[in-house]
């Protein structure tokens, strides 16, 4: 047999650990981690330890990480790494890379680290044997058809229908078909095509829809549709509209069967209804079960990406991935970066009771940043009850949320130095800069750690109280040389390990979303209830505020 993913990372034998824990806040080690002293103010705590700065620092990939200006001490980080070995993270980390389905709501292993795994090393769900089902070479298969595809339409000799080269890529998809993509491509933008623009098209407000086709030539546009099912009803509107805009504009001259076939391609795994929308599947790129929306940009759902940047840098893209996910595998603990700061984001939420998290780039690129992390985090925490089905017993994911450089300075950080409400920040940035523009550089990092001191020491004025900074704001600084593919792809792979960190101390479940469900129900049953008949209006079935809305829309509605 092929070797398993944890010997792959860890080399020793993977452990099978899908059930429940047992409730961490009814341990031993969580009444030590509430009992523990709080530390000082941060400025007593550099004072009286300066060489805080360099022990409270690791390196994953080429990342830098600071967490010094956390209100954490040694007493603090023992009590909250014997929570994590408590709450077994170094168990369910290993049963997460050996294929083991510890998505346990929809039976799923949870591979999204197969996605950047090089080939030769086997990782894939387990078989009914125990056996791993090694999901490699199909990884691989699919990243070779998608860089001949990319390669086609970067060289031009991918043709629209009338014969012109493709210059603009529009992907159409929502959440993590969206997000990650659009985010990437923003983040990457100076690795991209000179020649080629992408597009992104998720909510189904036409206006969205609109913004992205309006003033393109369809002759020369590419649509990536990307849904698992194909059959999300806001990317299928969206796509639906783009089938008719496209044919409508190209005219007559043009079959129609032949334009979707050449300006559609899919991501997807329902060829059946790729091929009835008009997609040709052999221009169909797929992904697996075990691939959550909000982890899948480096799968097949980033091609918008990889046509953008070219499959080499998306190649460092995922090598970026797997140098982290080697650190989270094989670091112990206490120099585990993913550990470290999923355990301190637990000290913030649940001992100190700071609801919220702040990301805040200071790299213009990464504007998309924050809003991806928002998915990430709060789909991937935002629960309430645990692995069985009981209540949390205690506060779960934070609220996350930010805005890049020194926008946000002139924005919210008042609130962040003077407020009474304390929200941890993350500050990410670079020494070297994507553009030539280096005095600019210069200022942008100047103003980020400037705000970091700032946040952590205050500044004490007591004839003039306004003026005061109160300090002891915590912050975590994660800098690198430069915004490269490999980098973002480090960074993304941090926080998807921070993320499983603090779900598995919780208890949950981090791989499901059925609080997206319910909505999508209701809005399924409510829009015949807008547009047709009268009698259409299921007025037993809405609560009163409901049915006076509907009523409204109706009234106001122009056909």
């Amino acid at each position: 047999m092929a070797d398993t993913p944890s010997s792959a990372f860890r080399g020793g034998a993977t452990v099978r650990l899908v059930e429940a824990p047992s409730d961490i806040t009814t341990t031993p080690e969580w009444t030590d981690l509430l009992a523990v002293p709080r530390p000082a103010h941060l400025r007593e705590l550099f004072a009286a330890d300066p060489g805080r700065a360099e022990r409270y620092v690791v390196t994953a990939a080429e990342l830098r990480i600071d967490y010094s200006k956390q209100r954490i001490d040694d007493a603090v980080l023992a009590a909250l790494l014997a929570v994590a070995r408590a709450a077994g993270v170094e168990q369910r980390r290993d049963a997460m890379l050996a294929g083991e389905p510890i998505n346990v709501t929809e039976d799923r292993a949870v591979l999204h680290t197969a996605l950047r795994a090089p080939a030769g090393v086997a990782m894939g769900p387990r078989g009914p044997d125990g056996e791993v089902v090694d999901a490699v070479p199909g990884v691989h298969d699919v990243l070779g058809r998608m860089g001949a595809f990319a390669e086609r339409v970067r060289s031009g000799s991918w043709e629209g229908a009338t014969g012109k080269r493709i210059r603009t890529v529009v992907n159409i998809g929502i959440g993590g078909s969206d997000l990650g993509p659009a985010m990437a491509y923003r983040a990457l933008a100076a690795f991209a095509h000179p020649d080629i623009e992408c597009r992104f098209v998720a909510n189904v407000d036409g206006a969205a829809i609109s913004a992205a086709i309006d003033d393109l030539d369809p002759a020369e546009t590419l649509f990536v549709i990307s849904s698992k099912t194909f059959t999300t009803i806001e990317t299928l509107t969206n796509a639906r509209t783009a089938r008719a805009w496209l044919v409508d504009a190209l005219g007559p001259s043009v079959d129609a069967r032949v334009a979707v076939a050449s300006h559609f391609v899919a991501v997807s795994t329902n060829a059946e209804e790729v091929a009835e929308f008009g997609i040709d599947t052999a221009n169909m790129f797929g992904f697996w079960e075990w691939v959550g929306g909000r982890y899948s940009v480096d799968s097949a759902i980033g091609l918008s990406l990889m046509i953008a940047i070219g499959a080499a840098a998306f190649a460092e893209f995922l090598a970026g991935f797997r140098a982290v996910d080697e650190h989270f595998a094989t670091e112990p603990l206490e120099r585990n970066g993913p550990a470290l700061l999923g355990m301190i984001g637990v000290w913030n939420r649940n001992v100190l009771g700071f609801a919220t998290k702040a990301v805040l780039p200071y790299a213009e690129e990464l504007a998309r940043f924050p809003a991806y992390l928002q998915q990430l985090d709060m789909e991937s925490n935002g629960k309430s009850v645990r692995l069985d089905g009981s209540p949390v017993g205690t506060a779960t994911g934070p609220i996350v949320w930010g805005e890049p450089g020194t926008n946000g300075q002139h924005a919210f950080y008042q609130l962040l130095h003077q407020g009474t409400e304390i929200v941890p920040a993350d500050f990410i940035g670079f020494a070297n800069p994507s553009h030539p523009h280096r005095e600019h550089h210069d200022l942008l990092v100047a103003n980020l750690i400037a705000q970091t001191e700032a946040l952590a020491s205050g500044r004490d004025r007591p004839d003039e109280p306004w003026r005061s900074f109160m300090g002891n704001r915590p912050t975590t600084t994660i800098l690198a040389p430069e915004l490269t593919p490999s980098v973002l792809g480090s960074l993304i792979a941090l926080y998807e390990h921070i993320v499983f960190v603090q779900g598995v101390v919780w208890g949950i479940d981090s791989f499901d979303q059925w609080g997206v469900e319910l909505g999508k129900e209701l809005a399924n049953r409510i829009t015949p209830e807008l547009t047709g008949p009268a009698d259409a209006v299921a007025r037993g079935q809405h609560d009163p505020s409901t049915a006076a809305l509907i009523d409204w829309y109706r009234a106001n509605r122009r056909a």
